[in-house]
């Protein structure tokens, strides 16, 4: 089944015909999927407005059904102003357990189809199909075949975008949604790309839009048909040619299944601005724990931590540090981002959001490990990794450092990132 074109002006449906021989890469996106994961176990719901995400004044947006959407409603966007635009909605607490399972259930389905998996997120992920033909069928019918067994098994629907290029296949996926499949056969490329908006075409945020804006280039056929060097003279060598390549549909980057994550993290908007340092500290401290327990489930270690501070008027400031030595250890990966913290001096300036990440990540099995004098971050480790153990067996909360012991507190309304 393919999706009829809407919202683009007057560009033909490129999904309901074409050769899909020399369409190898798929783009699957699963569609609202954390509130269709909730909605598997509240039928009641389906068809009505439904968000999931923080209900206190200070939650955002996670996920929206399709009918809250058709309010205007839209993921990250603050819950207050949600709940203004679509007053009849169902707010639903975000529950990334089941959220996670799910996922794992998704891209089991799709490493069951072909090796070449590259997962973008929790909901999305691109497939290198080529070599699976044999024994599945032509793209088009793996798309299919990806949309009934998602729909079989986790009782979610999934929009696919079918294309000779990753670029154009995630392209092709959103304009299958909601719960389509859109192929674009090598012929169809410019006329599919040419008629949409610049913004469509990676690379280009507001800043990149206002340059093209002031060229009078609107469209993705307005650029294409810009000589690349006004476009390099305008935007740079390396951002001109990227996306003069990208509006004649060329990307040559493969479907990459071992691309590691960049980086670990997770951040709290709290419920009220704070101006206690002790308070900011004791949620670094929440915050180191939880990135470390994360990578060192992952096997992971970076060297590179940083801390991010939002302020009352949304002023964010970001702060990093290199350690000569990689590290997993919550107390390292604390102690520098304290310092970092402290270093800017802020004595009682009012804070709305703190968060701490680590980069750099490399395979700890391929990480020659240092330790400091006395043993201590090999000490930390032990600690922690038995910590892990502890956790593993009686859920979470069961060890914590003593400083957070009576310090919990109602979920934030954002959520732990990994990018």
């Amino acid at each position: 089944m393919s999706r009829r074109a809407v919202g683009h002006g007057p560009t033909p449906d490129p999904g309901t015909g074409g050769d899909d021989s020399a369409c190898h890469v798929l783009h699957v996106d699963m569609d609202a999927f954390y509130a269709s994961v909730e909605l598997r176990s509240r039928p009641d719901l389906r068809g009505a407005p439904v968000i999931v995400g923080g209900a206190g004044s200070r939650g955002v947006v996670l996920s929206a059904t399709y009918e809250a959407r058709a309010f205007g409603v839209r993921s990250a966007m603050p819950m207050t102003r949600a709940r203004r635009l679509c007053p009849a909605a169902v707010i639903l607490p975000p529950q990334h357990e089941l959220y996670a399972e799910a996922s794992r259930g998704v891209m089991a389905i799709f490493t069951s189809l072909t090796p070449w998996v590259e997962p973008l997120a929790l909901d999305e992920a691109f497939l290198e199909v080529g070599s699976a033909r044999r024994r599945w069928g032509s793209p088009r019918q793996i798309g299919e075949l990806i949309r009934a067994r998602v729909a079989d098994e986790q009782g979610i629907t999934c929009s696919v975008g079918v294309a000779g290029s990753k670029f154009v296949a995630k392209l092709a996926s959103v304009r299958a949604k909601p719960d389509g499949l859109v192929v674009v056969a090598p012929e169809d490329v410019i006329t599919f790309l040419h008629p949409l908006p610049v913004t469509a075409l990676w690379g280009v945020g507001e800043r990149t839009e206002a340059v093209l804006d002031q060229l009078g280039l609107r469209r993705i056929g307005d650029l294409a048909n810009t000589p690349v060097a006004t476009l390099v003279r305008a935007l740079g060598p390396a951002a001109g040619q990227h996306l003069h390549d990208l509006s004649w549909g060329r990307d040559a980057r493969a479907v990459n299944p071992h691309e590691p994550d960049r980086s670990v993290g997770a951040e709290e908007t709290f419920a009220r601005d704070v101006d206690d340092p002790a308070v900011v500290r004791r949620e670094l401290l929440a915050l180191s724990t939880k990135t470390a327990a994360r990578m060192r489930a992952a096997g992971t270690v970076g060297r590179t931590i940083s801390i991010k501070v939002r302020f009352a008027d949304f002023t964010t400031i970001t702060r990093s540090k290199t350690l000569r030595d990689a590290t997993d250890v919550a107390r390292t990966v604390y102690d520098t981002a304290l310092a970092l913290y402290e270093a800017l001096g802020l004595q009682r300036a009012r804070i709305r959001l703190v968060g701490v990440r680590v980069e750099g990540l490399a395979p700890l099995s391929t990480t020659p490990q240092q330790l400091d004098f006395e043993g201590r971050a090999d000490d930390w480790r032990a600690a922690e990794t038995a910590s892990d153990r502890a956790v593993a067996r009686f859920g979470r909360g069961a060890v914590r450092p003593a400083t957070l012991v009576g310090a919990d507190r109602p979920a934030p309304p954002g959520r732990p990132s990994v990018d």
